[in-house]
């Protein structure tokens, strides 16, 4: 397929530049000039004409390729990402970028693109069309074995509710979201039908031999499932996210640091015999560790910070910090669910409890809409428990 034939050139033109630039370094001059875009552009050009595999393809998508990588290193250089990494043959995701979109309406629902070497190419249209002809260019993503078009237009306005109302939004695992107003709501998952089919496929794969037909079409059914749940999982974000822009003009969340909640525990070394390990939760932790990662926490955040005014404040005992009193203590938290105050006495259910601790954090001091750290708790302060106690210095489970 034409399609995959430029993820295949993009890849491999994607990992030797990333490898011959790996290879200069100024103490080291292995080149007579400094290793860019444009010279490896030139050279891309000279390779083209040597390797007939590469000349079949798209200067345009190979190009891009060598983009992407300059790209790549300017988020390295800048602080914002890591070095960059190889990409794996064995992936089955894959994807190239298109310049100079062309593209041409079916109906209200499809259109087609152009793209090099292939020709016309219908996909389904979720833009509006004027935005979609604003593009200029596009990506087009092989994910769980269906090919994703995706333009690139300019940021669409936040949404204005325009009813000055405010709300807190706690983020959890048993409850995916829970709001000031205790609303409580779930990111949905496979069905129990779908979860012992995929289970199923996950058994016959590891009996199938690597390579052979019968796994690729293992594959392709686990491939379906997954588009299926991601799908669900996008729609359901998508649809919370712009109901909450439409009835709050802020919307108020913890500053997650996901990527250290989802850190592996370090091992424990046995001081008394060298060598040997001790017991560190690490299974118990990798089960968190897949809650927290398949709950989108993320993604929730990222989308509701596009569509409207965000305010993240710090997430420090906002789960066991009492609304009523401001007593704080681990043992207001009886359960997953369950919140009764040691102090005065106050329940309710904690993933609310917490929601309305978010709000109250950021309503009781003026705060900066951003999307970083907006300030410490700002409240005078709370009555701590009479016996002290070690208060964890990252966020603690919701």
């Amino acid at each position: 397929m034409l399609l995959e034939m430029h993820a295949a050139h993009a890849r491999f033109v994607y990992n030797i530049a990333l490898e011959q630039r790996s290879m200069w370094t100024p103490a080291k001059r292995h080149f007579a000039e400094k290793i860019n875009f444009a010279t490896q552009s030139r050279q891309l050009t000279e390779l083209r004409r040597e390797v007939d595999w590469l000349r079949a393809g798209s200067a345009v998508v190979q190009q891009g390729a060598l983009r992407d990588l300059d790209a790549a290193f300017r988020r390295f250089f800048d602080g914002h990402a890591k070095y960059p990494a190889f990409k794996s043959s064995k992936n089955r995701e894959g994807s190239f970028t298109i310049r100079d979109m062309s593209l041409r309406r079916i109906n209200r629902k499809w259109a087609q693109a152009l793209v090099p070497k292939v020709g016309w190419v219908s996909f389904r249209l979720t833009y509006a069309w004027m935005e979609a002809t604003a593009a200029t260019s596009a990506r087009a993503t092989l994910r769980n074995n269906v090919w994703h078009l995706s333009l690139t237009t300019a940021p669409r306005p936040k949404i204005v509710a325009g009813t000055g109302k405010a709300v807190g939004i706690d983020r959890g695992v048993k409850n995916t979201i829970a709001t000031s107003e205790e609303i409580l709501d779930t990111l949905p998952g496979l069905t129990p039908g779908e979860r012992s089919r995929f289970m199923a496929l996950q058994q016959r794969l590891s009996r199938q031999t690597k390579g052979s037909h019968r796994r690729q079409r293992t594959l392709d059914a686990m491939a379906r499932l997954r588009g299926t749940l991601s799908n669900r999982r996008t729609d359901w974000i998508e649809q919370r996210t712009t109901a909450l822009a439409r009835r709050y003009d802020t919307v108020v969340i913890e500053n997650l640091q996901i990527r250290n909640m989802v850190r592996k525990p370090k091992p424990r070394q046995n001081p008394d015999v060298p060598g040997e390990y001790l017991p560190n939760g690490a299974r118990a932790k990798a089960a968190l560790n897949r809650l927290v990662l398949a709950s989108c926490w993320g993604e929730f955040a990222t989308r509701l910070d596009h569509k409207t005014t965000v305010i993240r404040i710090n997430p420090v005992n906002t789960s066991r910090e009492c609304r009523i009193c401001h007593h704080i203590a681990p043992e207001n938290r009886k359960s997953q669910a369950d919140f009764e105050c040691t102090n005065c006495g106050h329940g309710e259910h904690a993933d609310i409890n917490a929601a309305k601790n978010i709000l109250n954090r950021a309503t009781s001091t003026p705060q900066n809409p951003t999307r970083g750290h907006s300030g410490d708790r700002a409240r005078k302060t709370p009555t701590r428990a009479s016996t002290p106690t070690k208060q964890p210095t990252t966020a603690p489970a919701a």
